[in-house]
């Protein structure tokens, strides 16, 4: 399958789908974007039942803007409508192919359940302790703990390429609004 051109105009759509939608963020100019172009390609004529996207983040700054993408490229995962996996940096073939099989094994139920627990925690008004003399305050998530651990092991020089971190626990923002997508998540093991 050829990769689609995702615009302010089709993302939502496009992505909110049920199924996998990968998603590289890229720009003419950027020579890693450049030269991770036909491994992209090639896997996605080996999965013709993926929905392969590109953003040109020249053309849908706001696009960009939307999911602070400050690096590129920068690959997402979208399966059923939820990120569940964003990380920059061009990754080799066989990365790739490891990030789709762990999004593919993926439970979905237990994704959108610990997405739904991570919302409801950061909407309760956090308790101060009863001996405390100020109020405790609880600083808003930013990430999962699993997208935290995935950020740190796909950094980390021993544990090889971001590919290697996808996958096990969940962690990801609710389906459909686009609103819940604008931060998005990384599932992690």
């Amino acid at each position: 399958m050829a990769t689609v051109a995702l615009t302010t105009a089709n993302f939502d759509e496009v992505t909110g789908k049920d199924g996998i939608v990968l998603v590289d963020f890229w720009a003419s100019w950027c020579g890693p974007c450049v030269r991770f172009a036909p491994t992209y390609e090639r896997s996605s004529e080996k999965h013709p039942e993926i929905t392969f996207g590109k953003v040109d983040t020249e053309a849908e700054a706001e696009l960009a803007a939307k999911f602070a993408i400050r690096s590129i490229p920068t690959i997402m995962a979208v399966r059923d409508g939820v990120v569940v996996y964003a990380q920059p940096g061009a990754i080799p073939e066989s990365s790739l192919e490891s990030l789709i099989e762990k999004v593919q094994e993926l439970d979905m139920d237990e994704v959108r359940a610990h997405a739904a627990a991570r919302q409801k925690g950061a909407a309760a008004p956090a308790k101060a302790p009863a001996d405390a003399k100020a109020p405790a305050a609880k600083a808003p998530a930013t990430k999962a703990p699993a997208a935290e651990a995935a950020a740190t092991e796909a950094e980390s020089p021993a544990a090889g390429t971001p590919a290697d971190a996808p996958a096990k626990a969940p962690a990801a923002e609710s389906k459909a609004p686009a609103e819940a997508r604008e931060e998005p998540a990384t599932v992690a093991g």
